[in-house]
């Protein structure tokens, strides 16, 4: 089946957030949803969160889950705060997060009773585990590689690769976070594209390489016959020196610790969101 999929692009931190909906029960979830925030005054806006609660409203749907595919380093989620409007929607991610959490608790000043445990999201997703939004079949399928907690979501025909795959003029994800590893990310990446080719693949970051305009939408065919990092006929240790020789050049995240202190708590910011 075919869900709905409303993309929002946050062009702060080049990320879309998706909306994807059932459209015949109404159920919906929000995927990598971000906030705004001003690194030189440390302002966390909703602007952008209360586009994507509008839109929800508009169409008359019911949300169910706030899916993050990974704990960002690069914006802070908007998950809270659009459960704080819809308490009943369970804030999801892969089970991989408890990991990360060991890992960077002792680096991002999180409060002293933080716990390790994955337990500040509502639900902790195993690999390959399914559920419905409304009478629509989901599937989770870990994509460790970016980071060790990465995992995409297929709704019906659609995927949603968090940050593993970008368009296929701009490749894949960078993997030299803690936990990251290019040999996993080129495994993962053979996982997704066993999928039909038809599949519709929604990437949550592009940059707009070469000058284009910004694009959300390719699908694993496309990704397979022309993605510039990984695509039918390139091995892996190709792969490996390419990713590893292009992450070697990349700069730290600009918002990785205010991103990181909120996302490892699912959301949860220090200060007033605006």
């Amino acid at each position: 089946m075919q869900p709905q999929v409303l993309a929002f692009f946050h062009a702060d931190s080049n990320t879309f957030t998706y909306v994807v909906a059932d459209a015949a029960t109404g159920a919906a979830a929000v995927i990598d949803p971000a906030l705004d925030y001003a690194a030189d005054s440390g302002i966390i806006g909703s602007q952008a969160a209360q586009g994507i609660l509008t839109a929800i409203e508009q169409h008359g749907w019911q949300l169910q889950w706030l899916l993050e595919t990974h704990a960002h380093a690069d914006h802070l989620s908007a998950a809270q705060w659009l459960k704080q409007h819809w308490p009943q929607a369970r804030i999801g991610i892969g089970e991989g997060i408890c990991q990360v959490q060991r890992t960077l608790a002792p680096q991002y000043a999180l409060p002293d009773d933080f716990r390790a445990d994955g337990s500040q999201f509502d639900h902790l997703f195993a690999d390959d585990e399914r559920f419905k939004l409304g009478g629509i079949e989901a599937r989770v399928i870990a994509v460790p590689g970016h980071t060790s907690d990465s995992i995409a979501y297929l709704i019906g025909d659609a995927l949603f690769p968090g940050d593993s795959l970008f368009m296929p003029d701009a490749g894949t994800a960078r993997c030299d976070f803690p936990g990251g590893d290019a040999r996993q990310l080129f495994a993962s990446i053979q996982r997704l594209y066993a999928l039909p080719e038809s599949t519709r693949v929604f990437v949550c970051h592009d940059y707009g390489p070469g000058g284009r305009a910004v694009a959300h939408q390719t699908s694993i065919g496309a990704q397979r016959r022309s993605n510039i990092h990984v695509r039918d006929g390139v091995d892996v240790e190709t792969f490996v020196a390419q990713r590893q020789a292009r992450d070697a050049t990349l700069p730290e995240p600009k918002l990785i610790r205010p991103a990181l202190h909120t996302n490892l708590q699912a959301g949860r910011c220090t200060g007033v969101v605006l």
